[in-house]
């Protein structure tokens, strides 16, 4: 059995779609179904019902992906291990963030880390979803709320705070009864600031909702109405002025997580240490 047909079932398993797991590993489609053929054949069982909307494992297959995991996690220790070592920093950390907070914040913040440790690559990916550090999807990850991964090591940073924002030109001639608001669709009704907003909206209406909150601000910025911005991004923005309220949304906790194997890695343990430092210096703007 080839081994590495393993780990391409394994994947395969995860997703359901031959295109998925491809862009995920980065190869062609074809290479993925005849991996798969290779290691049904090695094996003896066929691992998947091949379906028109996709791969569903067989009961086989269940079986194999389960002690294929086991296999996965063992290999992904050694990994951690060799690359948790203490030394000088060097080499590629992959820090997940919020997207609007890791395009927005991080990025201009981070860029100078390089300056200073050549030697180190930072790869910053903004994804809404909680990525695994035990898969190695990310090496480190800034969450907005309080963890609940089990083996992870996570850390407050502090907290982002959130207000009113618009155009000094929507505001003008318009009374408080004729505004109109901007704000998430239905997916994000849950968010803190999503509920705030309802409470203050009382009956007026939605102008423009979207799922990501760039188009949030992009849309504040066009005058279409009035939107719940955290103040990272509001404040410094020429274009738009706070409009003070006699409440504030409930704030939301930035978290910092590790993998116990990585937190003694110089590379790693560099890129914590920055983002400590800045959450901390821009305490202020982020809170508000």
């Amino acid at each position: 059995m080839n081994w590495d047909d393993l780990r391409v079932f394994l994947a395969l398993a995860r997703s359901g779609s031959l295109s998925a797991t491809a862009r995920d590993l980065g190869v062609d489609h074809s290479t993925v179904a005849r991996r798969v053929a290779a290691l049904e054949a090695a094996l003896g069982v066929r691992l998947f019902d091949r379906l028109p909307r996709g791969y569903a494992p067989t009961a086989e297959g269940d079986a194999v992906a389960g002690l294929a995991g086991r296999v996965e996690d063992a290999v992904l220790a050694v990994e951690r291990h060799a690359q948790g070592q203490p030394g000088e920093p060097a080499g590629l950390v992959r820090l997940s963030a919020p997207p609007a907070f890791a395009s927005h914040f991080l990025t201009p913040r981070l860029a100078g880390l390089r300056r200073r440790m050549p030697r180190l690559v930072v790869e910053l990916v903004g994804d809404a979803r909680a990525v695994s550090l035990t898969r190695r999807e990310a090496d480190l990850a800034v969450r907005l709320s309080r963890p609940e991964d089990e083996g992870l090591i996570a850390r407050r940073l502090g907290a982002m705070g959130y207000g009113l924002y618009t155009t000094p030109g929507y505001l003008e001639g318009r009374a408080p009864a004729d505004w109109e608001f901007i704000g998430y669709d239905e997916s994000m009704d849950h968010v803190p600031q999503q509920r705030w907003l309802r409470g203050l909206m009382d009956g007026r209406p939605f102008a423009f909702r979207a799922n990501d909150l760039v188009s949030l601000l992009a849309a504040a910025r066009t005058e279409v109405g009035i939107a719940a911005i955290p103040h990272f991004l509001g404040r410094p923005d020429p274009a738009l002025v706070t409009i003070p309220t006699a409440t504030e949304p409930e704030p939301r906790e930035l978290w910092l997580l590790v993998h116990p194997d990585l937190r003694r890695s110089a590379r790693v343990r560099a890129v914590m240490d920055a983002l400590i430092d800045i959450v901390t210096a821009e305490r202020a703007l982020l809170e508000g």
